[in-house]
């Protein structure tokens, strides 16, 4: 396995960001966690939605709202395994760290995944 591979596996990812999370999604219907790549990452009625990864928040956000969001300070493409992922954002924890930056964050990502077909 290569080197930067197996140090990717084993960095932890922030539990305060997922703890928020939480908070935000526990009353909403349709979401699910999952461990998955180091990290955390709820659904939303079967499609991936927002997670944790390290110490990033990652937003499925689409096309549309990814070019809007690249502007943002704190905020790029979804690149964690060398290849950036479309319609995908990472947000730095400063650009996230108020509860009604991160509000607006999944508000974003539940819109453009509510927009998706239910997945079984």
């Amino acid at each position: 396995m290569k080197c930067w591979v197996k140090r990717w596996l084993l960095m932890p990812y922030s539990v305060d960001l997922e703890k928020r999370l939480d908070r935000i999604l526990s009353s909403r219907s349709g979401f699910l966690k999952k461990k998955m790549f180091g990290g955390i990452c709820f659904f939303l009625n079967g499609n991936m939605c927002v997670g944790v990864h390290k110490d990033f928040l990652i937003l499925r956000v689409g096309k549309e709202s990814s070019e809007k969001l690249l502007v943002e300070p704190n905020v790029r493409v979804m690149d964690i395994t060398h290849k950036p992922m479309k319609g995908w954002v990472m947000v730095s924890p400063d650009g996230c760290d108020s509860d009604d930056q991160l509000q607006l964050f999944v508000e974003t990502a539940a819109k453009f995944v509510q927009s998706l077909p239910v997945k079984t």
